[in-house]
């Protein structure tokens, strides 16, 4: 495959989409973090103690998978308040790469609702937390109620090989998607 793909990287605040963009990006990556405030403590769900910033527009990096596939990544802010945004960034994505916090599932489900509600095809990454449980795919994927063919896969978005991988996995995901509705 050759080309470029506009692909979103989603999910709750605080589980790493940052991370894995600036690990990943063959370019300095576009960061749009700002400093968390009292009023965002407001509205925001609670996250790490030691988080003190976050995504306020969108991260952005690009990566070339096989020296001929050009992936441009795109970070989505965690919050459900910056919906607005993700309903722009999402327009001419080919697909997104969702990330979740094995800490707290049920924190993901707005950020899956969205991309089903976007009718853009997914994958799942559970990004590996050093603090955080450890549990089997099945019982991830009936936690996520997520279909049979939905990609899930593990990462650590620090880990730049392990983070490829992720993206991978969704690009075939999307080959395939594509292959089927030909």
């Amino acid at each position: 495959m050759s080309g470029a793909a506009k692909i979103l990287v989603v999910g709750p605040l605080g589980v790493g989409k940052t991370t894995l963009i600036g690990t990943v990006s063959e370019i300095e990556p576009l960061s749009t973090e700002a400093s968390m405030t009292q009023a965002g403590v407001r509205v925001d769900p609670e996250v790490d103690s030691g988080k003190r910033t976050t995504t306020v527009a969108l991260d952005f990096g690009r990566l070339t998978v096989d020296g001929d596939l050009v992936l441009y990544l795109f970070g989505t802010p965690g919050q459900q308040r910056f919906l607005p945004a993700w309903q722009d960034l999402a327009k001419g994505a080919l697909g997104a790469l969702a990330l979740v916090d094995s800490r707290d599932l049920a924190a993901s489900f707005d950020a899956l609702g969205n991309l089903e509600d976007l009718d853009l095809p997914f994958a799942v990454a559970v990004n590996v937390f050093p603090s955080g449980p450890r549990y089997d795919a099945d019982d991830i994927r009936t936690a996520l109620d997520l279909l049979p063919d939905t990609p899930l896969v593990t990462c650590d978005a620090r880990d730049r090989a392990s983070s490829i991988r992720a993206l991978i996995a969704l690009v075939r995901h999307l080959i395939h998607v594509a292959t089927e509705s030909a």
